[in-house]
């Protein structure tokens, strides 16, 4: 076999879906009936290989995206199980930044839930090919069609069913499949073989005129896209099986169809046949369009083509820490091929070497040696010093990047103290190797109090954070309560200019920056732009006018958050032949910065949350009162059976220990689900309440927009 066709047989797929949909019992079956684990692990026992942190087998969720390997048919599976609480979005980010296609899986009763929202957006954003798998069809209150008609509806989407189920709740006994139009049934009540075993038969009598209706609109969506299709039901002929899975994997590939498949991981029925919709419609790495680099110089977009005889290059999209074998870095190859004990260069940091010690095939924490890997596989390595997620691996130095991936902005922080000097020196140690694991996590040193903030994704990830800081990695600390992540921002135009003259030893230092800033809509982040001239300021200096400005940005003018959303224009200056330098620019510019950050009328920003609550109704006005209470607004509800979805827009500040309280307000009968929707203006009493906390007393009037 060559080695293109080898490449053919691969399958890089995700799991992905809302919290407690099932995603984690679909990988274990999955892993099950392709022979890859002797026996099926259970979320609920604590036993699940792919959740295989302490962490995550204590509270029975996904934390880390944990990869494996299986086959099925002819092809090689990559699977990534990934979480589905929303404080760990990085994960399924960057994990669908690097697959071939996704399984999204939904559950029969709930529907599409807000994280089900979230990681569509995300698979959008990459263009990835996906099937969906309506999982707990055995569970009370099941309704394959409404999940169909919300795919639609809520996620802009053109869901195709490909199967139709047999029964739903206790009576679930399978589906027919409308490709082959065969039932398939599983054994009802105790099924010694686990669902290894199930019957292909002809389709019940009283179903046959819907499953042949269903059909009928499955072939009718798919002739919008092949008109050899279109022709053959015109004609009214009989549709070859053949060139209906030609078409729907076509459609599915160019993301104009998502077929749906229908199942209960957890009661062993379904899996089976959507591991054979994996490998029939979802994308081989040659399928989908060439990966995209950018020459370093240019930014000139360049293809890269999945070719095992290009040179190698490959893309860092997950760093780990293992207490055996130290820093793994996971890769996903896109050209080339690549053997243990290679040098290979890090393209994001000036072409410095790494040399790849061991490539391994992980599943889950468990390792296995390979002695090579090529252009579509997703392996690990370890003995690399300095690679970060996003990072591009290439063996030519001068090699193209490929985009970075981004992510969101940390809300809420904590404050971490260790217990001995020996604990500090080890705490260093372990926050830099955790950030380097999650982007998402981040730690600095408060330059007014001394303390070390840690700030994540929200209560839960920090909390899982701090478990692996003292129990992973055995450093004895204390923590202080959660905090919010303020920023600033401004609300007008304004002029700043500062003229930098020092004698520095014996030479003198010389810049003189002006410059206008002007406020961005919110979540637009930092806009640079230079229209000084030449002979004012040298283009040699220009970068170090723009590190300047991003420094003053750090710290802000209120209470020393960052500011976001400015736009910053160079306007003038002056420079000295002899005496100007890049650090003299850098300071002329950060003062010029603070001064027209201060007439621009400073303002403090706050998180708002969306939140999403589901309650059964009798307790909606007792909810709906203590959100009010928390300067929530609800901005939208709907009914879903017995249950009440809610949706409320809340400051973060006042959601702290929501949980607790929700639970006593509706008997532990709600839940509910939050992720950041955008930073806002705070309103007074807060701004007055954060600036007298930090130290700042009452801020002077000009210094608060509105306040005039």
């Amino acid at each position: 076999m060559n080695a293109s066709q080898t490449i053919s047989r691969i399958r890089n797929i995700g799991i992905v879906a809302h919290i407690d949909a099932g995603k984690t019992t679909t990988t274990e079956r999955i892993l099950y009936y392709t022979g890859k684990a002797y026996k099926m692990g259970e979320v609920h026992e604590g036993t699940a290989v792919m959740d295989w942190m302490i962490q995550e087998q204590e509270r029975g969720i996904t934390i880390t995206s944990a990869a494996t390997k299986c086959h099925w048919g002819d092809c090689d599976i990559n699977i990534i199980d990934t979480p589905g609480h929303v404080d760990f979005t990085a994960e399924v980010e960057r994990s669908l930044r690097v697959l071939d296609g996704a399984v999204v899986v939904f559950c029969a009763v709930a529907g599409v839930q807000p994280q089900s929202e979230t990681v569509w957006r995300q698979a959008n954003k990459y263009r990835v090919p996906r099937i969906a798998f309506v999982n707990k069809m055995d569970r009370v209150g099941a309704n394959f069609d409404r999940v169909v008609t919300q795919i639609s509806e809520r996620l802009q989407s053109k869901p195709l069913p490909i199967v139709m189920p047999i029964g739903s709740e206790d009576s679930f006994a399978g589906h027919v499949d409308l490709v082959t139009m065969q039932a398939h049934i599983w054994a009802l009540g105790e099924d010694k073989t686990l669902g290894s075993e199930f019957k292909k038969c002809e389709i019940p009598a009283e179903l046959a005129e819907k499953a042949k209706e269903a059909r009928g609109h499955m072939l009718e969506t798919l002739s919008t896209f092949n008109d050899e299709l279109l022709e053959i039901l015109l004609e009214d002929k009989e549709v070859q099986e053949t060139l209906v899975r030609k078409v729907l994997r076509e459609a599915t590939v160019k993301n104009q169809v998502i077929p749906i498949t229908c199942g209960s991981a957890f009661k062993n029925k379904g899996v089976q046949d959507l591991l054979d919709a994996i490998v029939a419609y979802l994308p081989s790495p040659l399928d989908i369009p060439a990966a995209i680099g950018y020459k370093r110089d240019t930014h000139e977009e360049v293809q890269i083509p999945a070719d095992p005889e290009a040179p190698f290059a490959a893309l860092a999209f997950k760093v780990a820490t293992d207490p055996h074998v130290g820093k793994l870095v996971y890769l996903r190859i896109y050209s080339g091929g690549i053997e243990s004990g290679k040098v290979v260069f890090n393209i994001n940091r000036a072409g410095r070497k790494e040399r790849i010690g061991r490539l391994l095939q992980m599943h889950a924490n468990q390792r296995q040696d390979l002695p090579s890997a090529q252009a579509g596989d997703i392996v690990a390595v370890v003995g690399m010093k300095n690679v970060a997620t996003g990072e591009t691996l290439a063996v030519d130095p001068e090699y193209v990047t490929f985009e970075k991936i981004t992510f969101p902005e940390t809300v809420i922080s904590v404050a971490i103290e260790p217990k001995t000097q020996a604990d500090l020196s080890k705490l260093t140690e372990v926050l830099t190797a955790l950030m380097d694991e999650d982007p998402t996590f981040k730690a600095k040193i408060d330059s007014e109090t001394g303390e070390t903030l840690i700030s994540g994704m929200g209560e839960l990830h920090l909390d899982v954070i701090v478990d692996r800081i003292t129990r992973e990695f055995g450093v004895k600390a204390s923590v202080g309560k959660p905090q919010v992540a303020y920023k600033e921002g401004i609300t007008s135009s304004a002029r700043g200019e500062s003229r930098y003259e020092r004698q520095i030893g014996n030479k003198a230092q010389f810049a003189h920056v002006v410059l206008e800033v002007k406020p961005l809509e919110r979540a637009k982040g930092f806009r640079f732009e230079n229209r000084a001239r030449d002979e004012n300021i040298p283009a040699k200096f220009v970068s170090s006018v723009e590190k300047g400005c991003q420094d003053a940005m750090n710290d802000g003018i209120l209470a020393g958050f960052p500011v976001v959303d400015v736009d910053v224009v160079v306007t003038g200056g002056s420079f000295s032949e002899t005496d100007s330098s890049d650090v003299a620019f850098k300071i002329a510019s950060y003062e010029a910065m603070k001064v027209a950050l201060r007439a621009a009328k400073p303002v403090l920003l706050e998180p708002f949350m969306k939140v999403e609550i589901e309650t059964p109704e009798q307790y909606m006005g007792d909810i709906i009162g203590n959100m009010n209470s928390r300067r929530g607004k609800v901005i939208n509800m709907e009914m879903r059976d017995d249950i009440r979805i809610v949706e409320c827009h809340s400051p973060l500040s006042d959601m702290f220990g929501y949980s607790t309280q929700l639970r006593s307000l509706s008997q532990g009968r709600a839940s509910f689900t939050m992720e950041l929707l955008h930073y806002d203006e705070a309103p007074k009493s807060v701004v007055e309440r954060i600036l007298g906390v930090f130290g700042y007393g009452q801020p002077p009037q000009q210094m608060i927009a509105g306040d005039q």
